[in-house]
């Protein structure tokens, strides 16, 4: 439960960078994603509603938050999903990047209602994951522009996601788990945070600013 408190130097193998299924720079297929993951602009300001933390990013700031992205009372299979679990408050649903544990990504469809979060395959439409907000511990992201959150789960694996509505899917998520128990999650801002990728595999997160931009390395510890 406390292995994000301190923040500890190791070594680092600096030679595994994250595998991909397709060319997700795509131009085309980002957009048709909803997505881009990307070096952003540096100049881009923003004040994140969470511990007083700044982040530099100005695309929420000028978004209206919309929560359901997808139009998922007009997709039948996500539908069907949500009525098997007993879920019918939509809070949030847009497709996302998740990284595997071997370092693949994959999109993924996020749905978070008041009681849960989804994972749904969009070319399968099956139901890959679902974890009960009660078992969701703490979110971490980083300071900078980056599009990276991770959702720790103790009791499971961890979450590794990207999403350029990275700071509404954390609003929403910490409004949803203190209305459901009032209990308020906890959000972590560090710029290097450990994740566990599966049952016996530790993954790190770096993320740095570089010269016209941000440059994110996911690493095994």
């Amino acid at each position: 439960m406390n292995r994000y408190k301190v923040q500890r130097r190791v070594q680092i193998d600096e030679s595994e960078t994250p595998k991909y299924d397709d060319d997700v720079q795509d131009k085309e297929q980002q957009e048709e994603n909803g997505m881009q993951l990307r070096p952003l602009d540096s100049n881009l300001t923003e004040d994140q509603p969470f511990m007083g933390v700044k982040v530099r990013r100005n695309a929420s700031l000028r978004r209206e938050y919309k929560g359901d992205y997808l139009g998922v009372p007009s997709r039948p299979f996500l539908m069907k999903i949500l009525q098997k679990q007993g879920d019918k408050q939509v809070l949030f649903a847009d497709k996302v990047l998740k990284f595997t544990s071997s370092g693949k990504m994959k999109r993924r469809i996020l749905m978070m209602t008041d009681f849960a979060i989804y994972i749904v395959d969009p070319d399968t439409d099956a139901l890959k994951r679902r974890i009960a907000l009660a078992a969701v511990d703490k979110m971490c992201l980083s300071e900078l522009s980056d599009n990276f959150f991770a959702i720790i789960i103790p009791t499971e694996y961890d979450l590794l996601m990207a999403s350029t509505r990275k700071t509404e899917i954390v609003t929403v998520l910490v409004d949803a788990t203190k209305s459901a128990s009032e209990y308020e999650l906890e959000v972590v801002f560090s710029n290097r945070f450990e994740y566990n990728a599966s049952a016996d595999l530790v993954k790190e997160v770096q993320i740095e600013e570089v010269e016209g931009g941000v440059r994110t390395k996911i690493v095994r510890k």
